[in-house]
């Protein structure tokens, strides 16, 4: 698949998962395309965990109330660390969305599914350090991020976008009427 198809035919999968795992090397590809994201002043501050032993999914499954991804066959997980990069500027966000989209056109372009879950995780209840515990991650690292990883057992459904008119111009804003 080409760059441009992987972009146009990648949306948020939340449906159920067929439980044909993921090859490794398939994992490996998504990991090395996740960390071949660009990362402000070169901090490299994202890294990454793919699981597919089942029981080390049950586990992480159990500790979030969100339904999407449960079925996946794999999951990778994103963890950031907070470096200053500039000043007193960090861009750990910046270099995990670069990593994650990354990640999710990977995806599609290998024939899978994923959805970007970040919320569940890095709300108050700090289901994301529960499961950095799960998977012995350091203290100085935040899981800010899951993307279950899987072929799709039911339609894609492709939501709909506004046009290209009301959100992309040429030389200046302008506003649609």
């Amino acid at each position: 698949m080409q760059t441009l198809e992987a972009i146009f035919a990648r949306s948020s999968y939340r449906g159920k998962y067929d439980p044909t795992p993921v090859p490794r090397e398939h994992l490996q590809q998504l990991l090395e395309a996740g960390l071949s994201a660009p990362s402000g002043c070169n901090k490299q501050t994202t890294s990454l965990i793919a699981v597919d032993d089942p029981d080390i999914l049950r586990q992480l499954n159990a500790l979030t109330e969100c339904k999407v991804g449960q079925t996946a066959p794999a999951m990778i997980l994103v963890l950031t660390r907070r470096i200053i990069a500039y000043r007193d500027r960090t861009y750990f966000v910046q270099d995990y969305s670069a990593a994650i989209e990354n990640i999710l056109l990977a995806a599609v372009s290998l024939g899978y599914e994923s959805c970007w879950v970040e919320g569940q995780v890095t709300d108050e209840d700090k289901i994301g350090r529960k499961m950095a515990d799960v998977l012995g991650v350091p203290e100085e690292y935040e899981l800010v991020c899951y993307l279950p990883i899987g072929k799709a057992a039911n339609d894609i459904r492709r939501p709909k976008k506004q046009s290209f008119s009301e959100r992309a111009w040429f030389n200046g804003f302008q506003k649609a009427e």
